[in-house]
């Protein structure tokens, strides 16, 4: 099986920044911990033409199945159930494709 790579960003209201943040921070150790999981980065990017900040993760899978199993965690429930209230908009989730694997 291929690996799995996502690109999940996250538009925090502008009072709910640091809530967001440290929600998002309570995520790696575990995710990162899950047995295929490869890569679980959180990235900050200043958007500074609207004056707003937008969060990012990063994630590499192994397969399906190992995103599948984290997608059924108690905290990534948790996170999802308590991150959606201090959002802009829906968190926008990419699935890449590598175009350059062998």
């Amino acid at each position: 099986m291929d690996q799995v790579i996502i690109l999940a960003s996250f538009y925090p209201k502008q009072d709910k920044i640091n809530e967001a943040k440290n929600i998002i921070f309570s995520m790696i150790e575990p995710s990162r911990s899950e047995e295929g999981n490869k890569v679980y980065n959180f990235y900050e990017e200043k958007d500074e033409k609207n004056n707003k900040i937008i969060f990012h993760l990063f994630e590499v899978y192994n397969h399906a199945k190992a995103l599948d199993f984290h997608r059924n965690t108690n905290y990534y429930k948790d996170y999802r159930l308590k991150i959606v209230d201090l959002l802009e908009k829906p968190i926008e989730v990419k699935i890449l494709n590598s175009l350059n694997s062998i």
